[in-house]
C-alpha cells in the first residue's frame, strides 16, 4: 500500500516537472479521446444512425480543435445528449483545457497555484504570469456574455422554422459554435448556414461573433477598457485590429470579385475564413479563385489567445512589414514602434513549419485519394490546419487514413506547430559561437 502511495506521488511529480506546453498538449489529447468515447456511446448515437471509431474520433477532433470539418453530420448522426456532448467540447476547445481547469478552481473556492497560472498564460499566449487568475474570470464573462448575446438573436431567426425548444437548442449550439469559431452546426443534412444566405440577422450575428472570439480576449478587454479609442490601444491590439480590418475587406472584394454572390455573401465568408467554416454558399461550387482566397485566408486564420487557428494575424503583419522594410530601407516596425528580431524569427519558424505540414499532408491527401483534386485536398488540409471547417464536400467521402491525416493536421493546427515542436526540445542554449561567414542568397 506503501509503495503505491509513493509511486503514485512519484508520477505526480514527474507530471509537475513537465513543460507547460507539454501539459497543454497532453490535456487537449485526453479531451479528445474522452469526447470520442462519449460519443461511441449508446446515448449519443441515434437509433437510425452509425457511427464508426474513426468518425468519432474525427467529430471529437474536430470539436476540440474548434474546426467544424465533419465527417458525419451531427444532426443525423447523434441524439441531443450526443449534440450537446459535441458543444462542450466545442467550448473546451475554444476557452482552452486550462482556462476551464482555472475556472472550476475557482467555482470551488480554492486557491488558483502558481503551476495553474503558468498554465494558463501558455494557453492564452500572453508575456506574464501576473493577474492570471482575472484574465481567466474576465474571459469566462466575456465568453458567457458574448454566447448568450448570440444565442439570443439567432433565437429570433430559427424560432421562425423550428419548435420552441428545437430553436432554443439551435441557437445555443449555433452561438458556442460561432464564438469558438467552430463551423458545427445541427440543421441537419449537411446543409450548414445555406438554407439562411439571405437572412440579415443570423448572417451578422454569426459574423460578429466570429470577429470576436477571433481577435483574442486580450484585445477585447484592451478596446473595452480604452474606450474604443485606436491612439490607447497597446501596439499589439493596432496590429490585430488593423489586420483583421484590412484582411475582412480584401477578402469580401476578391470574394465578390470571383464568385456570384451577394456581397452579404462575400462578407460572410471573408469572416467565415478566417477559422470559422460556416458557409451560406456551397464551397464546392467556388471557381478555383475563389477557392484560392478562401485558402490564404484560412491559412492565416484568427489572432493570438483567440478561439481561431491558423498562423495568426500578427504573424501575417510582421512578414508584411519585413517586406515593406526590404523595400524602404526602413527598421521593421509600425505605430511608432520596432519589433524586436525575435519576433520576425519566430514567426518566419511558425510560417515554415506551417507550409511543411500542410505541403507534407497535401501530398499524403494526393497520393491516398487520387480521385479528387490538388486544389480539393489542398483546400481541405488548409481548412483543418487553420481549424475553419469549410470544405468543398469532400469530407465525409475520405477513406479513414486520409481523415487521420486531417486529425493529426487539426490538432497541430490548435495547438500550434511551434508549441509541438518546442514540447520535445529541452536542450540548453549552446554556449559557442562560431566564425560568421557570408553566403550568396538569392
Amino acid at each position: 500500500m506503501a509503495g503505491a502511495q509513493t509511486d503514485m506521488k512519484q508520477f505526480l511529480l514527474s507530471i509537475k516537472r513537465q513543460p507547460p506546453g507539454r501539459l497543454i498538449v497532453v490535456g487537449f489529447a485526453l479531451v479528445i479521446f474522452l469526447g470520442t468515447g462519449l460519443l461511441l456511446l449508446p446515448i449519443s448515437v441515434r437509433d437510425d444512425a452509425t457511427v464508426s471509431f474513426i468518425d468519432a474520433l474525427f467529430t471529437s477532433t474536430s470539436a476540440v480543435c474548434v474546426t467544424g470539418l465533419i465527417a458525419i453530420d451531427v444532426a443525423d448522426h447523434f441524439t441531443v445528449f450526443g449534440q450537446v456532448v459535441v458543444a462542450v467540447l466545442i467550448q473546451v476547445g475554444g476557452l482552452g483545457v486550462t482556462s476551464i481547469g482555472v475556472g472550476l478552481i475557482l467555482a470551488a473556492g480554492k486557491k488558483v497555484g502558481m503551476r495553474s497560472r503558468v498554465l494558463v498564460k501558455e494557453a492564452l499566449n500572453v508575456e506574464g504570469a501576473k493577474g492570471m487568475v482575472r484574465l481567466v474570470k474576465s474571459v469566462l464573462l466575456l465568453t458567457l456574455g458574448f454566447e448568450l448575446v448570440g444565442a439570443a438573436l439567432s433565437f429570433i431567426v430559427f424560432s421562425q422554422d423550428f419548435p420552441l425548444p428545437k430553436a432554443l437548442g439551435v441557437s445555443v449550439f449555433h452561438s458556442i459554435a460561432a464564438f469558438n469559431n467552430s463551423g458545427f452546426d445541427i440543421l441537419g443534412g449537411l446543409r450548414n448556414l445555406i438554407p439562411y444566405q439571405s437572412d440579415v440577422l443570423l448572417n451578422l450575428t454569426t459574423c460578429g461573433l466570429i470577429i470576436f472570439g477571433g481577435i483574442g480576449f486580450l484585445v477585447i478587454l484592451d478596446v473595452w477598457s480604452k474606450k474604443f479609442r485606436f491612439k490607447k490601444f497597446t501596439f499589439h491590439t493596432k496590429v490585430v485590429v488593423t489586420t483583421t480590418g484590412v484582411l475582412l475587406l480584401l477578402g469580401t472584394l476578391l470574394l465578390k470579385a470571383t464568385e456570384d454572390i451577394t456581397w452579404l455573401g462575400a462578407f460572410f465568408h471573408s469572416v467565415s475564413a478566417r477559422t470559422a467554416g460556416f458557409s451560406t454558399y456551397a464551397i464546392g461550387d467556388f471557381t478555383d479563385a475563389g477557392l484560392f482566397v478562401l485558402t490564404l485566408l484560412m491559412f492565416i486564420g484568427a489572432s493570438p489567445g483567440s478561439t481561431g487557428g491558423g498562423i495568426k494575424t500578427t504573424t501575417f503583419f510582421v512578414l508584411m512589414q519585413e517586406v515593406r522594410s526590404l523595400f524602404t530601407k526602413r527598421h521593421i516596425g509600425a505605430f511608432r514602434r520596432s519589433i524586436p528580431m525575435e519576433a520576425l524569427a519566430k514567426a518566419f519558424l511558425i510560417t515554415m513549419l506551417s507550409l511543411l505540414l500542410v505541403c507534407a499532408c497535401t501530398f499524403f491527401l494526393c497520393i491516398l485519394e487520387p480521385e479528387y483534386t490538388f486544389l480539393q485536398l489542398l483546400f481541405e488540409e488548409v481548412s483543418a490546419f487553420g481549424t475553419v471547417g469549410l470544405s468543398t464536400g469532400i469530407t465525409p467521402a475520405l477513406g479513414w487514413v486520409a481523415k487521420l491525416v486531417l486529425i493529426i493536421t487539426m490538432f497541430a493546427g490548435r495547438v500550434g506547430t511551434f508549441t509541438l515542436l518546442s514540447i520535445w526540445i529541452e536542450r540548453p542554449a549552446p554556449t559557442a559561437r562560431y566564425t560568421e561567414e557570408s553566403l550568396t542568397i538569392g
